[in-house]
């Protein structure tokens, strides 16, 4: 994490279509998007300056947009273009990359119809979302008070800012309990998600993990299931109860902030990082790398 406010980083950011100073990058107090959180955004990761999946984050970015009810003036080639030079911009080569779309100032109450829609890129050094030392033993996480909405009642399949208010509460209530994370179940009681990552168990081998009906299908979660199908593992994705936690063996998380992280423990439950989980860290963590061309001898 910085070591200083982020508002108080040096560089730049990519905001409507220019590069400005980034103490420069403000918005008004009035924007639509502060007061009804009317604004969606993406999280990536650049490796050895190559941003992991950069085109597939920004078409969810436009289709989050979409279902929010607003159209980016920016197209997706554009905002690829737009992170790829900002990271250059900015000396990075691994790096945390943010686009962010919301409702601008015009207009302001729950309808917003003229208000502008305004889009932005900031890019930082962000090393690992959980402590290092602790990520390799496997993180301990909470059980959240907070559940995943029935998606009748939000937009589930957006990236949207708004539902991850009851991230934040769940992820402070946990921390202040000693935790790294949460583990949250949806409305109706099976396992979803933990407050920023997709979560995945191992059990005799195979892989189990929530069906993605009222949460985010995570790129990274994506991912790590055609990377363990390649190694010719078995991934179910299926509603799992509270009950079944118990029988699991491994756990872990991924998303492109927490890559893929063991968990040792959920509330009162145990996992142990085991050969499977191991085995998909490594993976993941080849299959981000650049791929470099080997010059013939």
């Amino acid at each position: 994490m910085a070591s200083v406010p982020f508002d108080q980083l040096d560089g730049f950011i990519w905001m409507n279509g220019e590069f400005v100073k980034w103490a420069d990058a403000k918005i008004h107090v009035l924007t639509h998007g502060l007061h009804y959180a009317s604004a969606v955004f993406e999280g990536e990761r650049a490796y050895g300056g190559e941003i992991f999946k950069l085109t597939q984050h920004t078409e969810r970015l436009h289709e989050s947009a979409r279902i929010l009810g607003f159209t980016i003036p920016y197209s997706v080639a554009e905002i690829d273009d737009a992170c790829r030079e900002l990271l250059k911009k900015q000396g990075f080569s691994d790096a945390y990359i943010r686009p962010i779309a919301w409702r601008g100032s015009e207009q302001m109450g729950v309808s917003a119809q003229s208000s502008k829609i305004n889009c932005a890129v900031a890019i930082w050094q962000w090393p690992s979302y959980f402590d290092p030392a602790q990520k390799m033993k496997g993180i301990r996480l909470d059980i959240a008070e907070w559940r995943r909405p029935d998606p009748r009642t939000i937009p589930s399949r957006a990236k949207a800012a708004g539902l991850y208010m009851i991230c934040t509460l769940s992820k402070h209530a946990a921390e202040a309990k000693g935790y790294a994370d949460a583990m949250m179940f949806d409305w109706r009681g099976y396992v979803a998600e933990a407050t920023g990552a997709n979560i995945f168990f191992v059990k005799d081998g195979k892989i189990h993990t929530p069906l993605p009906d009222c949460f985010l299908n995570g790129i990274t979660r994506q991912t790590v299931i055609v990377l363990a199908r390649q190694r010719g593992l078995e991934v179910i994705e299926r509603h799992i109860q509270p009950e079944e936690l118990e029988g699991f063996e491994q756990c872990f998380l991924t998303g492109s902030a927490a890559e893929v992280t063991p968990v040792a423990e959920i509330g009162p439950y145990n996992f142990q990082p085991g050969e499977i989980t191991r085995t998909l860290m490594n993976d993941y963590s080849a299959a981000v790398q650049p791929k470099r061309a080997i010059a013939a001898e």
